[in-house]
């Protein structure tokens, strides 16, 4: 269906992580009257990844798409946390609008500014919605203060700075313009998009023009392109121009066209400029790519992210027990899946390193990372991934290093501990004030190092009240080294299946990280060693028995229950001599080199 360009609307919707961004799409559509009145709709329409429902965040950007008085609304849920902002920054360019989402008790938060700067820098209309209204510590009036100092901060024009104010409960699907006036609705909001969003800027005249800004897959026709008309228009069968990186062109026929309704995508024969198609035909699109005619190619430029920071080495599992859970444990097809990836996520890259057998993934972060390792085990992959590690670079003979802006939310009795820590890690305060009700907000710059293993620490030092929130700060110089773990390793000697009795005896020694009946193999990680050294240990001995009873001799084993790491835990904890090893079932500890007297002439020689 074509819909006239003036009754186009294309948004996004942007904001912090948790600040309700998913919940408000899901109202948005369901008052559009997209769906029938008895018809079952999912909580969390949007988050169609299984790790999205379980960690109850947006991973991937996702279009969806409704009708509201005969103007089409495409909208753009993206994610909210900064080590998947380069999901944001190549969203930005199919949209003309976006709802910038504000917790009216939490404020404005890191990721709320990365994604407010890159949409000022691209003039997208920016319509601010205070949503959570009705927590019982909101404070409107501040952080629309602090929205218009960020505003200020970003060097926002003046219509920019001009932006209308609108309130929300998404919970609830209600929007006003005065948070005293309750509604039971989001017409205010429906009504203001279509105000204030213009319309697409179109072209008349001009050739086909569409920018690749996102990839989808249809077991039916294979791969998809989606992205924004500039201008022209295209059809089923339509022979158009592929314009690739490096100058590469291919011709592509137009084997299937899509178009978005509700977040389903729909099969159509045409669609015009202003509105977003979805483009089969072609097995090798890239994002940034320029879909164009063949008789007038013009190529739009290249969509450009900010540098990845943090790398890590995946390799092969070599250890005792690889090849046990996992179907694909081979170099070629670790690489084969880091590649598929590579042409999804424009924020990754990947680099050789000088064995065949591993190779280094660079991110914007380890939760980045850890949900690429997360969606590998899931689909049978087995790996050993190291230590995360910040990519420094040289600029004018000098080393530089990416740094952090860490804002922190804490009650006030934990100030002292969290500041000391941070200065500990090379981190520098630059503001600290007080929000009222015994909470405290901390502002430091820290070295990215200096943040690599401490949330679950922070967690720990605030008893789990404290929120860390971070966002990339460019380079600076190289602030030198960084205390890391200061208690060592247990780790065992020998294969075989642990036993109730051997953890007993060694639980004294520190944590555990193992199960009794769990199998385990020469220089695995079972515990930390609550002293700076490792500690060989034999964690399969069992207790001799003997015919001689005598009371009190037998005492009663009591163990203390084990919590199994997850994997961001397990890369806090680790350290560059040791390796997780990840299958499909496990998530295991151990040693980089397993043989003990290699170890010991490593470690002699360091």
């Amino acid at each position: 269906m074509k819909f006239d360009p003036s009754k186009i609307r294309n948004i996004a919707i942007i904001a912090h992580v948790d600040h309700g961004k998913t919940t408000l799409v899901d109202h948005l559509l369901k008052q559009a009257g997209t769906f029938r009145a008895n018809e079952h709709v999912d909580d969390r329409l949007m988050d169609s990844m299984d790790l999205e429902k379980e960690r109850g965040i947006t991973i991937a950007a996702k279009n969806a798409s409704f009708v509201y008085n005969d103007f089409k609304i495409n909208i753009v849920d993206t994610p909210g946390h900064s080590d998947f902002g380069g999901e944001v920054e190549r969203i930005l360019n199919m949209v003309d609008g976006a709802i910038l989402l504000v917790d009216a008790s939490e404020g404005p938060l890191p990721q709320t500014r990365f994604v407010l700067k890159k949409a000022l820098e691209q003039n997208i209309k920016v319509l601010v919605c205070i949503n959570k209204i009705d927590r019982p510590d909101a404070r409107i009036q501040e952080v629309m203060n602090e929205l218009f100092d960020l505003m200020i901060d970003l060097d926002a024009s003046e219509e920019q700075t001009d932006f209308t104010a609108i309130y929300a409960i998404a919970r609830e699907g209600m929007a006003t313009l005065d948070p005293a006036v309750k509604t039971n609705n989001l017409n205010v909001l429906y009504e203001k998009i279509i105000a204030e969003v213009p319309p697409p800027k179109i072209v008349e005249g001009k050739p086909l023009q569409l920018m690749v800004s996102n990839l989808s897959y249809n077991s039916f026709v294979g791969r998809l392109a989606i992205g924004r008309m500039r201008s022209g228009s295209i059809k089923v069968g339509d022979e158009v121009l592929c314009m690739q990186d490096n100058n590469f062109n291919k011709k592509v026929k137009v084997s299937a066209l899509f178009q978005y309704q509700v977040n389903q995508q729909v099969p159509v024969q045409e669609i015009a400029a202003g509105d977003i198609a979805i483009i089969a035909g072609m097995e090798d699109f890239n994002i940034g790519d320029t879909i164009t005619s063949t008789l007038e190619p013009q190529p739009l430029p290249r969509i450009r992210v900010e540098e990845p920071t943090v790398g890590m080495i995946f390799s092969v599992n070599d250890g005792p027990f690889g090849g046990r859970d996992g179907k694909n444990v081979t170099s070629r097809k670790i690489l084969e899946r880091l590649e598929r990836e590579l042409l999804q996520n424009v924020a990754l890259r990947l680099e050789k390193t000088n064995t065949n057998e591993s190779f280094k993934v660079v991110g914007r972060g380890e939760l980045q990372l850890a949900v690429l390792i997360e969606q590998m085990r899931r689909e049978g992959y087995e790996l050993c991934v190291s230590k995360p590690q910040v990519i420094f670079k040289d600029e004018g003979g000098k080393r530089k290093e990416p740094f952090e802006i860490a804002i922190i939310d804490i009650e006030e009795q934990y100030t002292g501990v969290v500041s000391e820590k941070m200065g500990t890690r090379k981190g520098v305060m630059i503001n600290m004030s007080n929000k009222g009700s015994g909470r405290a907000r901390l502002e430091f710059r820290i070295p990215a190092r200096g943040l690599i293993g401490y949330r679950s620490e922070f967690l720990t030092d605030t008893r789990g009240t404290g929120l860390l929130n971070t966002s990339f700060d460019g380079w600076d110089d190289y602030r030198g080294e960084i205390s890391s773990r200061n208690t060592g390793a247990m780790i065992s000697d020998r294969q075989g299946i642990t036993t109730a009795y051997a953890i007993w005896n060694l639980q004294e020694r520190g944590r555990m990280f193992v199960l009794p009946v769990a199998d385990v193999y020469n220089g695995m990680i079972v515990g930390e060693h609550a002293k700076e050294n490792d500690l060989e240990v034999n964690i399969t001995r069992e207790k001799k028995l003997t015919n001689v009873r005598a009371s009190g001799s037998d005492e009663a084993i009591r163990l203390v229950p084990v919590k199994p790491m997850t994997l961001e835990q397990a890369m806090e904890w680790i350290n560059d001599s040791e390796l997780i090893e990840v299958t499909p079932n496990h998530i295991r500890l151990r040693c980089r080199e397993l043989d003990p007297h290699r170890r010991n002439r490593l470690r002699i020689k360091e």
